[in-house]
């Protein structure tokens, strides 16, 4: 193997140095030592369903076209997929030179690509997701005795102890570990790309417990050394999505806000707000569910909603009844949402989406299906929404932002329109954002460990120039200088560029990427997605 790109989602140095003055990464920390490290820029906005697309295509969302865990058409919504990421990946390249691939669960990557080599795809794709080449999945089942997407648990199931749970998770990476050595040892590829997930969702399940972390790292650590003694790859890579942090301050209700300040209506008795998790019952039952409707139950709390009886009174009344807990664990998250305030989209001139997006969607006549803003106000309206949301701040007195700006100075490309209008980045990524309407705006943060802009960029081996300092290094920068080690022009639609520890290939343009005909997403994806926690 020529290359190999470990992905370690949310690797940042600030863990990294924790855990190694602990011993607990020894493999990682010769990786470290051995050639050249530092910290690696992610995008706006760092999360994983945007950022590692961006890092395999080298190219901003907006030539790629995803923003988030969901992609929007109007007011409704669906779970991205690999075929919503409309540009060329490392392999896809790499393929067109007649260089192999072995890529192991790096997300958004279902359906996969047919190229010359195997990929399994990870996160965001179904549990048993469709694989290069086919057949392929149950290969390797067949060779290391099982392989799982997803824990064999939902988030919040107090069936199994932590201790189980956190069993579970290493067991996963060490899935990806064999998996990755059986493939590499069956194509023997040019190019490796083995990603591990648990790193970044052990923070978010565990809020950030360290010995759980510590437990899940070295297992990832493990499996990294018993990759690089299998493959024995003649260079090696480590790069991560976005960093990870505690956030210390509030939770700030973007929508509150905007309500008050007068950009955004809400309504009762409607469908929810859109997320994943609305379809969950239809997706259990291994229903398709491009689009959600409500059940009768989730219809009847929207009917009592709109006659003023939500489900918040409902639980004040239980509250004091004492059986608010019991409420919390069996009331189904439809009825919670369906019976509770929420944005009216289409009525509304300014909104916030989705949380993951970080920033606020305007309502523009002419783009939008029922657009209230008028398209020669936009530039003024935008202008105004831009000066109220850089006034707001948290209850000690600072900015709750550090950056409120248009979208075209994040975005470039022919999918830029599908981005916010504008940008809202957090000040030093201190508060956690929410996009549900409620009455105040802060509160305690829902998720104290989460995503930091600044992760980790490191290279050792046959050929790089260890000696170069890597300043300002970006997660556009990956691709183009995989791509350059390898020996292969880079597309001339990257971003980024040929970091200076590798000689750069001489850009070139490529066809535009083509999606083969591709299976539609797995009903069960979503479900999978809200059980992880990555709703609100």
């Amino acid at each position: 193997m020529d290359a190999l790109l470990i992905g370690i989602d949310a690797g940042c140095l600030s863990v990294f140095d924790r855990l190694s003055d602990e011993d607990v990464i020894p493999n990682l920390r010769a990786l470290l030592d051995a050639g050249v490290s530092a910290p690696l820029e992610s995008q706006i906005p760092p999360w994983t369903p945007s950022a590692w697309p961006s890092m395999f295509t080298g190219v901003n969302p907006g030539k790629h076209g995803v923003y988030g865990f969901t992609g929007f058409d109007g007011y409704d919504f669906h779970v991205v997929k690999g075929e919503d990421v409309r540009a060329h990946r490392i392999w896809t390249l790499l393929d067109r030179h007649d260089r192999s691939s072995v890529v192991v669960n790096v997300p958004v990557t279902h359906p996969p690509d047919e190229i010359d080599g195997a990929i399994v795809p990870g996160f965001i794709g179904p549990e048993d997701p469709p694989c290069q080449p086919e057949g392929i999945l149950d290969d390797v089942r067949d060779e290391i005795g099982d392989y799982r997407v997803y824990p064999n648990y939902a988030r919040g199931d107090d069936s199994l102890t932590d201790a189980e749970k956190i069993e579970e998770y290493c067991r996963l990476v060490e899935m990806r570990g064999e998996a990755f050595q059986y493939l590499s040892g069956r194509f023997e590829p040019d190019f490796g790309f083995l990603q591990f997930q648990k790193t970044d969702t052990v923070f978010h399940e565990f809020d950030g417990e360290w010995e759980k972390v510590k437990q899940v790292y070295a297992a990832t650590d493990e499996q990294i050394g018993e990759v690089l003694e299998a493959c024995n790859p003649k260079q090696v890579f480590v790069a991560s999505d976005h960093g990870m942090g505690r956030y210390e301050k509030p939770e700030f209700r973007v929508n509150a806000f905007l309500e008050d300040a007068g950009y955004l209506e809400t309504t009762l008795g409607g469908k929810g707000m859109p997320t994943w998790n609305l379809m969950r019952d239809d997706l259990r039952s291994g229903e398709q569910a491009d689009e959600w409707e409500p059940s009768a139950s989730e219809r009847l709390a929207a009917k009592l909603a709109s006659v003023g009886i939500t489900t918040h009174r409902i639980g004040v009344v239980l509250e004091r009844l004492g059986l608010a807990e019991f409420a919390k664990a069996h009331a189904p998250d439809g009825v919670v949402r369906t019976g509770n305030e929420q944005v009216d989209f289409p009525n509304s001139k300014a909104y916030v989406r989705a949380r993951t997006e970080l920033g606020v969607r305007m309502n523009v006549e002419g783009r939008d299906p029922e657009g209230v803003v008028p398209e020669d106000e936009y530039d003024d309206v935008r202008a105004a929404l831009i000066a109220d949301l850089e006034s707001v701040t948290a209850p000690d007195g600072e900015p709750v932002f550090e950056t409120v700006a248009p979208r075209e100075e994040y975005f470039e490309g022919p999918y830029a329109d599908d981005a916010v209008d504008i940008v809202t980045i957090p000040n030093d990524f201190q508060h956690f954002l929410s996009a549900e309407p409620a009455d105040e705006y802060f509160a305690e943060t829902t998720e104290p460990w989460n995503h930091k802009l600044e992760g980790i960029f490191a290279a050792s081996g046959e050929g790089l120039d260890a000696s170069e300092p890597l300043e300002s290094a970006h997660l556009y920068d990956v691709a183009p200088t995989i791509l350059s080690a390898l020996g292969v022009p880079y597309s001339d639609r990257m971003d980024g560029r040929v970091l200076p520890i590798v000689e750069a290939t001489e850009p070139t343009t490529y066809p535009d990427y083509a999606a083969s005909d591709r299976d539609t997403v797995d009903a069960g994806v979503e479900d999978r997605l809200a059980d992880l926690g990555y709703v609100e």
